[in-house]
């Protein structure tokens, strides 16, 4: 990606949400950057500014949105929580980034932009696969995770299911949402790694989060 761009820059922020918008709303094949500065009441200078061309564009959206999602993360008070809830609250923000992801969109950019888009995903996956190797071993120094796991591998399903999700024939059950499909892989995650101590753990905080969700509503 040429000429980085700031994201601290409101200006910048302001066109890259618009841009995002707007994909969502016509899709990206059917959009130029002149509809698109137009749409957005910019000149093409402007725009032109801060992309040199619609691919370096979504190039730039996806660096934005995994800007995003790493200030999320960082959010996390990680040395104050234990590996189960480090991996809820990481599973939060995980399931919100993808859940949202529109699957015409997604289509589209694997389509007509095949490379950037696999760079992207190649990236996420190795974030991810990091996260999760982190916090396994984190979990097992903890005494809420067994310490007979295949860190690597373990890590590896998990990051492979995450990828997996977006198929539509992932799930054969009709009317079961992204939400329920997510949330089922990751209590099995946990079960499938944790110890006595961390299943008993879990099963606290779970009970907690449903009553919270519940005073919520």
């Amino acid at each position: 990606m040429d000429n980085e761009i700031n994201l601290n820059d409101p200006r910048v922020c302001a066109i890259l949400d618009g841009t995002i918008d707007l994909f969502y709303e016509f899709g990206i094949k059917n959009l130029n950057m002149d509809d698109i500065s137009r749409q957005l009441k910019i000149s093409k200078k402007t725009l032109y500014q801060y992309a040199k061309s619609k691919e370096d564009l979504i190039e730039k959206l996806l660096y934005y949105d995994d800007m995003k999602w790493v200030k999320k993360i960082s959010e996390i008070k990680l040395k104050e929580l234990n590996a189960i809830d480090i991996l809820i609250q990481v599973s939060i923000v995980v399931s919100e980034q993808i859940g949202k992801f529109d699957p015409k969109l997604k289509f589209e950019m694997r389509k007509y932009y095949e490379s950037v888009f696999h760079s992207f995903m190649q990236k996420k996956q190795t974030q991810i696969f990091e996260h999760i190797s982190n916090n396994i071993s984190k979990g097992i120094k903890e005494g809420l995770y067994r310490d007979n796991i295949n860190i690597e591998l373990v890590a590896g399903l998990y990051v492979r299911n995450l990828v997996d999700m977006h198929n539509k024939d992932y799930c054969i059950v009709e009317n079961i949402t992204f939400d329920q499909v997510f949330e089922a892989m990751f209590e099995n995650h946990i079960r499938a790694i944790s110890t006595a101590e961390g299943i008993k753990y879990f099963e606290k905080r779970k009970s907690e989060l449903t009553q919270l969700n519940k005073n919520n509503n």
